[in-house]
């Protein structure tokens, strides 16, 4: 029987592995296996994060972020920058441009003309009820002179309303105030028959038919005609409005264009040694044509329209307005015979005949006027009918005086001869103040033309040159940057 020795150790070479640690396991709680009664449930796995989308311009602004730290997408920002300043430039600009050329237009051919429209159906009337007075002192004697100038101011006033109204915005004051002319125009033409037929048959009644018939025109009729010459007269200050201030949003982005532009050449420079990008150069060339024809047509056209209403409209105001007086003095010196005496107005303690008075009171607005147009003429040809005007003035007053001194000493008729008398009456005074302002206006009339029309010429085809030279400065801008990029591929 063979035993093994206790202490030998085991032979080198030939000993067991030793056994891996077992890991530490969980001990199970008291109450039995999962899912039973006082075992908790398991922990359930977090759930994934939502899908959150981003949106596209903050994708876009990821994007742009990443191509500003390349030299590559550096540049395709500053063409886009570029291209886009140069075209908001030209459309600015042609937005502009296109108003204040409207606006020069309407100047020039609408609402000056409807001015001017309006102040002729003012003098049409006031002629009318002038003649139709005269003709009435007349008596039966009225000449076919004087009959011929009544109709034809009535149908010139006619038709300077039929223009107006064709020309008047729908809805507008002055489209009201011309259907108002166009309603009481027959009733006064026909206050003006009665009086003429009763007059010619010697009834006393007709002077009353003649003075009812001034009343309508002077305290219905005049006052509108007037109301629409002030309406046309605001619109055309508003077009000057419109077309003369400078435009100050184009001309801001026409320097920031060429800075920018500038900026981005010396860039170019700075990192190539190029001097020149035929791109840039070209787009630079483009805004700087643009910019300087914009700031020099601009200002040629406001140079124009200013002298246009400094050295034509407001001569033409003054002129129509002095006219105006002149008409109306006329008519009441007129029908101060016509009423003799009937009708009185008192001024403090004194009493005067109402027509006589309101007579003083024109021919001082008529002075007054005369001596601004004097004033505001700029040339021989502007002051000479004026002074002409001014000296008829006098002599007019001259003979009304001794008109008034013949009639308040009940000499009628020789005051009645030396008003509207064949020769050396008043009225030869007033037609020859008529006729010299209506040389003055003629003249007027067509220095405002020829200046609002360099005015409004001025601008022609700025609106369009700038659109298509700003398209041409983008793609100039464009091609410059796409040259450099063409480097990196």
């Amino acid at each position: 029987m063979t035993n093994t020795p206790k202490s030998t150790a085991p032979p080198p070479g030939n000993a067991a592995p030793a056994l891996p640690a077992m890991p530490p396991q969980r001990t199970p709680a008291p109450g039995g296996q999962p899912g039973q009664p006082g075992h908790p449930h398991p922990t359930p796995p977090p759930a994934p994060p939502a899908d959150t989308r981003r949106t596209a311009f903050a994708e876009g602004v990821d994007r742009v972020r990443r191509a500003a730290t390349t030299e590559p997408g550096r540049l395709r920002i500053i063409g886009a920058v570029l291209a886009t300043l140069v075209v908001a430039f030209g459309a600015v600009t042609a937005w502009q441009m296109t108003e204040r050329a409207d606006a020069a237009n309407d100047v020039l051919t609408s609402s000056q003309p409807l001015t001017t429209d309006a102040a002729e159906i003012y003098r049409s009337l006031a002629d009318a009820n002038t003649t139709a007075s005269s003709g009435f002192l007349a008596g039966g004697q009225e000449t076919p002179r004087s009959r011929e100038r009544y109709e034809l101011d009535i149908r010139t006033a006619a038709e300077k309303l039929v223009n107006a109204a064709a020309n008047a915005e729908p809805g507008s004051p002055s489209a009201t105030t011309i259907a108002e002319l166009n309603r009481l125009l027959p009733e006064y033409k026909g206050l003006v028959e009665r009086a003429r037929t009763y007059n010619r048959q010697g009834y006393p009644v007709g002077g009353a038919y003649l003075r009812y018939a001034n009343e309508k025109m002077q305290e219905e009729m005049l006052p509108a005609a007037e109301d629409l010459y002030t309406s046309e007269n605001r619109r055309l200050s508003d077009d000057y409005a419109d077309a003369t201030p400078y435009p100050w949003l184009a001309i801001a982005l026409g320097v920031a264009v060429l800075a920018a532009l500038a900026w981005a050449q010396r860039r170019n420079y700075l990192r190539t040694n190029r001097v020149l990008n035929h791109g840039l150069v070209a787009a630079t060339a483009a805004a700087a044509i643009v910019l300087l024809w914009l700031t020099a047509g601009h200002t040629l056209a406001r140079s124009n329209l200013n002298e246009s209403f400094d050295h034509g409209v407001r001569s033409l105001n003054v002129l129509h307005d002095a006219r105006i007086a002149s008409l109306k003095a006329r008519g009441n010196e007129n029908l101060t015979l016509v009423a003799r005496g009937a009708e009185t107005t008192k001024v403090g303690e004194e009493t005067y005949d109402a027509y006589d008075y309101d007579f003083g009171k024109d021919m001082e607005t008529l002075a007054e006027g005369l001596a601004r147009a004097e004033r505001l003429a700029d040339d021989d040809a502007g002051a000479k009918p004026v002074t002409a005007a001014v000296g008829n003035m006098t002599e007019w007053q001259k003979r009304h005086k001794a008109a008034r001194t013949q009639d308040e000493n009940g000499n009628y008729q020789q005051a009645l001869d030396m008003v509207i008398g064949a020769k050396g009456a008043t009225g030869e005074c007033f037609d020859s103040v008529d006729d010299n302002l209506a040389a003055a206006l003629k003249h007027e009339e067509r220095e405002f033309r020829q200046a609002a029309g360099d005015g409004r010429d001025a601008l022609t085809g700025l609106p369009a040159g700038a659109a298509v030279l700003a398209v041409l400065g983008a793609a100039g801008s464009v091609l410059g940057i796409g040259r450099r990029l063409t480097e990196y591929r």
